[in-house]
């Protein structure tokens, strides 16, 4: 389980990835992420290409990353879900709070 960052050429987006198990064990890993690197960029895309499976931490966590970002009219968007991380967003109505491609 990791995250990576990496920000767009232009840097104005910053990319997470997060590899394995998106859950509570991420916590302080993914919070200085976005008091970090997400204070350089308003705009965030959280890439889920590697992760396996999420939990309700990890939830709280991507709302904690979009009511920060809210107050620099930033955004986040999540891409490469498997189906599993999709349903789990589908359940839980996050697929109305954030863009899920």
């Amino acid at each position: 389980m990791s995250i990576e960052t990496i920000f767009s050429e232009d840097k104005s987006v910053l990319v997470v990835g997060i590899k394995g198990k998106f859950d509570f064990t991420l916590l302080n890993e993914f919070r200085q992420v976005y008091n970090n690197d997400a204070a350089k960029s308003a705009k965030v895309t959280i890439d889920m290409r590697d992760t396996s499976t999420i939990d309700s931490s990890a939830l709280g966590m991507l709302l904690n990353m979009q009511r920060f970002l809210k107050k620099k009219d930033g955004a986040i968007s999540i891409i490469n879900c498997n189906q599993d991380v999709k349903k789990i967003f589908q359940i839980t109505h996050f697929s109305r709070k954030f863009t899920i491609e």
